[in-house]
């Protein structure tokens, strides 16, 4: 942090917190107390109103607003929860420029509207559900993709699939270029061009592992623009099955993306499902055990039937 940065930082925090210590703006600046002190007197020979009080610290003229910008409550709320969003989401560079950001925005609100502010995002709560270890190496990758996509370099990962090729294995090398990243149902995805397949694809950070950056650069094509892509549905298999009324509704919120449509009849409700590859939902369908049944395939009633019988190998 230079000079000018470091005596703004010093105006907002005194825009924020009302009285100061020299000491803690030394520590909340990673710097000196002599250092806060020169910093003070260079502020108020440049006309800041600084007003010391011995013994208990600095604060600013009351009425002193620095920029002058003002928000609603509604308008602080909405950036400083956008804020709370980057710093759980996105990697430990974003998360300090966010907390950054937040700082700042909460020094230039006048005392009434902040503590509206307060008030209102305590009603309010972000949750991450994706698990801490999980979470932690996302965001490194997350952090070096990012780096990756500015430069326009390649990158190269493990990539754990979600079924097991000819061979038995789950994981394999890729080598891609990466043109943009997604956070999509609280996962992030990366969105490249795969050498291996000569076409875009679509890699989830959480199932990379030994990431890394190569020497080689890309170009990105002239006609791809990642707020208007798109990815091409290939979902053509078909699947129907037969559930429930009372679990209906816990079927449309856990496979609303698979859903072609459903219809009430005496003997239940009847789900029409696409999906790439039936085994897709096999986890969701063996969750609702006996409240649902597979109608179509023929080769998921048996995948459901074999796994029905294994389970029952154990007790």
């Amino acid at each position: 942090m230079n000079k000018t940065e470091r005596q703004l930082a010093i105006t907002l925090e005194l825009q924020r917190r009302k009285m100061l210590r020299a000491e803690d703006l030394a520590a909340q600046l990673e710097t000196s107390v002599r250092t806060i002190y020169r910093d003070i007197q260079a502020l108020s020979e440049a006309g800041v109103p600084i007003m010391g009080a011995p013994g208990h610290g600095y604060s600013l003229m009351e009425g002193y607003f620095l920029p002058p910008v003002s928000f609603t409550a509604e308008e602080a709320v909405s950036l400083l929860m956008g804020a709370d969003f980057i710093e759980q989401r996105l990697d430990t560079e974003y998360a300090m420029q966010a907390k950054s950001a937040q700082r700042k925005i909460e020094a230039i609100l006048p005392e009434a509207v902040r503590n509206e502010s307060r008030r209102v995002r305590e009603t309010m709560r972000l949750l991450h559900t994706v698990e801490p270890l999980t979470r932690a190496r996302v965001k490194t990758y997350l952090n070096q993709i990012r780096n990756a996509i500015l430069e326009k370099r390649k990158i190269s990962f493990m990539y754990l699939k979600k079924m097991a090729g000819s061979d038995g294995n789950r994981y394999n090398m890729r080598e891609v270029s990466p043109y943009g990243l997604s956070l999509v149902q609280e996962n992030w995805v990366l969105i490249a061009r795969c050498d291996l397949r000569q076409d875009i694809r679509h890699f989830r950070l959480s199932r990379m592992t030994e990431l890394s950056e190569l020497e080689d650069h890309f170009t990105l094509p002239p006609d791809f623009d990642l707020n208007s892509y798109r990815p091409p549905d290939d979902r053509n298999e078909q699947v129907l099955i037969r559930a429930k009324p009372e679990i209906a509704d816990k079927i449309m919120e856990a496979l609303h993306f698979y859903m072609d449509a459903f219809e009430e009849r005496g003997d239940g409700v009847i789900f029409h499902f696409r999906v790439r590859y039936p085994e897709e939902i096999l986890h969701y369908l063996l969750g609702w055990g006996g409240d649902i049944e597979v109608l179509e395939p023929e080769s998921l009633r048996f995948r459901m039937q074999e796994v029905a019988k294994n389970i029952l190998k154990h007790y």
